[in-house]
Order: structure tokens, then sequence, then C-alpha cells
């Protein structure tokens, strides 16, 4: 693969649905961020397209108007703004970044994807249609910019038809590529919806957008593009077959040779515990000892049993099905009898809250648990436990489990999508050799999860097996840079001949 400079600009049009610090609902927002950023930092020109929500709007400055659009079928008129995202820390500037002011579609009260009560758009199908036809309009020789890209790089179902209307359309484009960040959504709508859309008809079967008796914006993105790339190589192939398909599992088979997995970074400069201010002690590989302090910060804090020789577990998740809680639910009583203690922070399904609650009612100075999210206290919980949970039944990247071998803390993880990926099990061969960095467990069941954090604690009793794993945890690379790289590499991969 090419990782030399380019010979000359690479031009790539990010469509997204939110990005940070504009909007966000989760991790797509930040990748949107991260990503572009890194890319440009190595010569592409990279440049995002995302709708006109009022934060958006509002959160912008000096934009300037480069197009106009009227009569486009049945969509409403609308503007092209242009303008930069905040430049990050170190930047010299911010990702330049179109941005569709339509009114009708976007200026409301709500999120981007529901409105206030939870309840999604009752058009969406609509508002993400145009998202993904301006990228195609954009990709194409019918934009009216002067700028042009060589890729459209998709991500998600709110951008998944744009690569159908590149498709059909009969002028010259370009090569479109699809993210899958989370498989499970899949932007499903009636058939009655592509009329409204400006598909043709013959796009509605199983070869192109039809999704067993309805549309699927992220099958027509899967069906059309030239390439995709899922959020880490295990989790690539995970969806080629059930359960993790979620129905689509026979295409993306069908297309495998045309699938790529890339482990998103981190952002290092936000999560270092060298400089980082929420954590009550910084520290680095060198000075790892001063981690204690944190820890005992921690305990005090959460009203557990101050003792810096018991082991401290963490777990900082959303309270679902697939984060695995109602496993930590079944293996806590066991943990809390054994020489150890748990933190929890999160928030999510009402039941999982109420039994997650009630861990600390009966468990007092060995389990804390804290409802709802807090920034500050999710870096003290990385900087201040000895290890990380995540028994994710499902995983396509995961961040925590970076963040934790970033701050020392190896994670006993389940082995799965992204978190197989970027943890390396811990056995006499991979300590012999430098690369191990925390814990896996293999089977979804109590059992295996309860052997995985007895190896943790048995792991934590030997100091010396203990500071290796810390060490060689913090000395890896999780930065954006390196997946920004094999990004490029894929893109350049696309466009034969474009490149001395």
């Amino acid at each position: 693969m090419l990782t030399a400079p380019l010979s000359r600009d690479l031009g790539v049009l990010f469509i997204t649905s939110e990005v940070y610090p504009l909007i966000k609902t989760g991790g797509l927002g930040d990748v949107s961020a991260a990503l572009p950023a890194a890319l440009q930092e190595l010569g592409v020109d990279v440049r995002l397209l995302i709708p006109g929500y009022p934060k958006v709007l509002a959160g912008l400055r000096y934009k300037r108007k480069v197009a106009g659009f009227s009569g486009l079928s049945h969509f409403p008129p609308f503007l092209l703004w242009s303008a930069r995202l905040p430049a990050g820390k170190g930047a010299s500037k911010g990702v330049p970044i179109f941005v569709i002011d339509c009114p009708s579609l976007y200026r409301r009260n709500g999120g981007p994807y529901t409105n206030t009560a939870g309840q999604d758009w009752p058009d969406n199908a609509m508002r993400f249609g145009l998202l993904s036809k301006i990228g195609a309009i954009l990709a194409s020789d019918a934009s009216p910019l002067i700028w042009r890209p060589n890729i459209v790089h998709c991500n998600d179902w709110q951008s998944g038809l744009t690569p159908a209307y590149l498709h059909f359309y009969q002028g010259r484009k370009v090569v479109s590529l699809m993210s899958i960040h989370n498989l499970v959504f899949q932007g499903v709508f009636p058939p009655s919806t592509l009329s409204r859309l400006d598909l043709p008809a013959t796009s509605f079967n199983i070869n192109g957008i039809e999704y067993y008796g309805d549309m699927s914006f992220l099958k027509a993105g899967l069906y059309y593009s030239d390439h995709i790339i899922t959020v880490s190589p295990t989790y690539a192939k995970e969806i080629q077959t059930m359960p993790l398909g979620f129905g689509l599992q026979g295409l993306l088979a069908g297309r495998s040779d045309h699938i790529s997995g890339i482990v998103n970074g981190i952002d290092s400069t936000k999560w270092d515990p060298e400089t980082d201010p929420c954590l009550a002690q910084n520290y680095t590989v060198k000075r790892i000892a001063a981690k204690a302090i944190n820890k005992r910060a921690l305990q005090q804090m959460m009203g557990l049993v101050v003792d810096s020789d018991i082991p401290l577990f963490g777990m900082v998740s959303r309270h679902t099905y697939q984060k695995g809680c109602d496993l930590l639910l079944q293996v806590a009583p066991f943990l809390a009898r054994m020489p150890a203690q748990l933190v929890i922070l999160g928030s999510g399904e009402a039941g999982l809250d109420r039994e997650m609650a009630a861990l600390e009612k009966n468990h007092p100075g060995k389990i804390a648990v804290r409802i709802g999210f807090d920034e500050t206290l999710s870096h003290l919980i990385e900087g201040g436990v000895d290890s990380f949970l995540m028994p994710s039944r499902f995983e396509p990247c995961g961040l925590n489990q970076m963040y934790s071998q970033r701050y020392g803390t190896p994670p006993l993880v389940h082995a799965t999508g992204g978190l197989l990926d970027t943890v390396v099990d811990c056995t006499p061969a991979t300590l012999a050799d430098g690369s191990a960095s925390g814990f896996l467990f293999h089977e979804m069941d109590p059992r295996s999860f309860l052997a995985g954090i007895q190896r943790v604690i048995a792991s934590y009793c030997n100091k010396t097996t203990w500071l290796r794993l810390q060490r060689n945890g913090m000395a890896k690379d999780f930065s954006w840079r390196l997946s920004a790289i094999a990004y490029r590499d894929i893109y350049l991969s696309l466009l034969p001949g474009l490149y001395k």
C-alpha cells in the first residue's frame, strides 16, 4: 500500500449525519470529526457534507453561500453553505464543511433523528434522502461547485442512497465507499417511499434496495457502493454471518472481496493520563505508581472501602442488552464475595438501570453505582480502576478498551469485533513477547465471564505480571493517524492510475 506523500491532491467528500462538536448522538459524531482531521493532516483534501440542523448552523462561523437548489423532484428548495469545523487542538485550520440549509426538513426542535419525545421523525426518509441526493450531485459532473472529489465516503444508513443515486446517474461520477459503524441501524422504510426519493422502480428488487418487502437505505449503500469499510477487521467478518449480519449477511458475504475493516482511533489528546485534567493525579508509563492516587480518590468519591491492595473493577457503558449488562448483573454478586470492588457508571434501559442501582444497595462498600453520565467521572474511572470490564455481545469497534490500555488499566473484554482486534489476551506466550495488554473471555455466559474476572485478580496479585500488562498497553499507538493512513490507502487502491 502507498503511504508516501501524494503526488497530487486526493479529494474526498465525507458525508455524515452528525459531527462533533456541532451535533453528536454517538460514536459517528466523534469519527466524523477525528477521521477527516487526521486525513487532512496527511494531505488529503477532505470536505464534509451534513444537514443544516439548528445546532450546526448556529455553531459555524463565517458561512458563505455556495449554491442554491430548487426543483429537485419531491425535495423542497434549499441553500448550500460552506464553512469550516472548529479547529482541534494543535490543528492550524478546521476541516471544510458543506451544510444543507433546508428549513422545512432540518430546522426543528429535537435531535437529528428523533423529536423531543424520542420518536423518529416521520419524514426521515426525505431528510436523509436529501442528504444522500446532494452527496451524489456533489460527487458527479452535475455539481455546481468548482471543487470536485475523487471519492465520496458515505457513513451509515443516513447517506446510504448516495451510491444508488450515483449508480443510476448517466453522467461522470466518482468512486463511492460505504462505512458501517453499526449494522443494527438500517434505515428501513415502506416501499411507497421510493417514488418520493427520485429512484427508478427498477431499483426495488433483491439486487437493489428491496429489503424483506421494504426499502433500506443501508442495503442500497452496501449493494451499490464500490467498496465497504467496517470499524474493525473482526466485525467485517462477523457481519457476513448470522446473527451479526442482521439480515444482510448474504449480501455482505457475496461482497466479501470488497469489504475491509479498519479500527477506529481515539482522541489521544483528550485521553492522556499525563495531562488529563479529570484525574486526581496525572501519571505516565514511567511514573505509573502515581495511578494509585486516582484509585484512592475514586474509592473515596464512590463510598467504597479505601484499600490499595484490593483489585478495583470499573464499567462505563450504556445499559443495554448489547453491552452485556445482564451478564454483569449475574456475576456481580459473586464478584462482591471476592477480594474485589466494582464501580459502574451509565444509564439506558429503565429495568437495567434499576437493577444496577440495586447492586450498590445490596453490596455497600463493595459495589458503587452512578446512574447517568458524567464525563469527568468516566475519566477518573479509567485512571482509577485496576481493570475495565466490557462484556459486550457485539462491539463493532469500541473505544473504552483503548482508553483503558492507554491509562494502564488492563481491560477484560468479550472476544468480539473491535475488542478482539485491540486487546491481546494475557498468556505466558504474550507476556513473553511483550504483546499482552488485557484479558479475553470467549463464551457469552456467566461462567466464562466470571472465570475471566478470576484470571484478572490472579494476575493483579502478581505485581511483575501486572506491571508488564500496564506498560504494554500504555505503549500502544491508538491514534487516528494510523487509521487515517489505512483509509487513505484504500482510497488510493480504488483510484488506479490517478497517482504516479
